[in-house]
């Protein structure tokens, strides 16, 4: 199971690279924070949709019921 190895704080807009759990399907594990240079170049090379934002941030949008996620105490 991947784990960060230090505490990263995880922003709204922040690309991050997520292992799914084999044995839990309603849980995913955070394994890399991408920084802001590592996230152009994924969508340089690709691997990233062109509508991605990188360093954008909007602050005071409503955010609807599909895009939060619930993080357990470990």
């Amino acid at each position: 199971r991947g784990k960060m190895r230090k505490k990263v704080w995880v922003n709204q807009g922040d690309i991050i690279l997520i292992g799914l759990r084999d044995y839990q399907d309603a849980k995913a594990d955070v394994i890399l924070k991408y920084m802001a240079d590592e996230a152009r170049n994924l969508k340089a090379y690709g691997e990233l949709p062109d509508t991605a934002k990188i360093n954008e941030t909007e602050f005071g949008e409503e955010v609807d019921g599909d895009d939060q996620f619930e993080f357990d105490d470990i």
